[in-house]
């Protein structure tokens, strides 16, 4: 489609406006500092903001929140103990990014505890954005880290239980009941300081029981993460070829860059997608998750159920609950 000259001075006039349009920075007790996905999304944010607290840029925070969950093998979700791909293999994916352009990420990573550290390795030790597979895995290497069996004796037996029929359906929510053998997704995470700065990371072990070489949207910049310096940061968490069909979380910032709110452009890009797709995704979860450069918060979902976790500046974490499209507050 042609833009003319007038069109072209329309659209820029109408960019002008929106930056005049947007909110002044909320004082430090107003604002929300990190959040993240989920209800387990709250440890990583209390090792977040130590960190944070102790000296650490919003990068080392982010870093150190995600490593958290990476370590942690109850979740079968994120890193140690993550359920396999259906060859029976623990493949990781992460990204990490700041609002200065900053970006890395890794893809079907394997035998490394700690994706969110490769990513940034991959950030500020090369001229790429992202590595995969056995590329980043011997990049890994060479950058010192040592690897360690990501198969957990408890996620092998789910995954030897699952082939013995080899279904597989997502469960909306799923992300809430640790331990079920379907339980697959992300913790994505988002830092907003004092002075409007931005950053985010995300990281996943994926869909449970996938194709062996899937990638969801989680490592991709601007389907599960993207930050924007002057407009603010989303990240997503459920379905993730969902989210990648309509690079939901750059469609998320733009609408934000537009005028509206954390939580109406989170709101858009769920109706966008309940649109688009239809029956495909009545039973399917996906939701958004935004903050601004003033330190608002936006959360929406497709289905009800969707929690995250909101850490103010003063290092206060609550669990909220978002609302949904087909819940309370929605239109289905």
């Amino acid at each position: 489609m042609r833009t003319s000259r007038r069109g072209a001075l329309a659209l820029g006039l109408g960019g002008a406006a929106a930056a005049a349009a947007r909110p002044a920075l909320a004082q430090p007790a107003q604002r929300a500092f990190l959040l993240s996905t989920w209800d387990f999304g709250a440890a990583a944010n209390n090792a977040a903001y130590a960190r944070w607290k102790a000296g650490g840029s919003l990068i080392d925070a982010l870093e150190a929140g995600a490593q958290v969950t990476e370590a942690d093998a109850s979740n079968h979700s994120v890193g140690l103990g993550g359920y396999p791909d259906r060859d029976g293999h623990v493949t990781l994916d992460a990204i990490i990014m700041d609002d200065r352009g900053h970006v890395g990420a890794v893809a079907a990573l394997e035998d490394i505890l700690h994706p969110i550290s490769v990513a940034r390795r991959v950030m500020e030790k090369t001229p790429h954005t992202m590595l995969v597979g056995e590329g980043a895995r011997q990049f890994a290497l060479e950058q010192g880290f040592t690897t360690t069996k990501l198969l957990t004796p408890e996620s092998e037996a789910a995954w030897r239980e699952w082939l013995k029929t080899a279904q597989y359906k997502p469960v909306a929510n799923i992300e809430n009941q640790r331990g079920s053998a379907l339980d697959h997704d992300t913790i994505g995470m988002l830092a907003c300081d004092a002075q409007g700065r931005l950053a985010g990371a995300c990281t996943t072990s994926g869909m449970a029981f996938k194709l062996h070489g899937r990638v969801g949207d989680s490592p991709q910049a601007g389907c599960g993460l993207f930050v924007e310096a002057g407009v603010g940061a989303a990240t997503a968490t459920g379905v993730g070829e969902e989210v990648t069909r309509i690079a939901g979380t750059a469609r998320v910032v733009a609408s934000m860059r537009a005028g509206m709110s954390p939580m109406a452009a989170c709101r858009e890009a769920v109706t966008h997608i309940a649109k688009l797709r239809g029956d495909a995704v009545k039973d399917a979860q996906v939701a958004f998750l935004a903050v601004d450069r003033a330190g608002r918060t936006g959360a929406f979902a497709l289905q009800p159920g969707f929690t995250f976790a909101v850490t103010d500046q003063a290092g206060v974490t609550q669990i909220r609950a978002a609302e949904s499209l087909k819940g309370p507050g929605g239109t289905k």
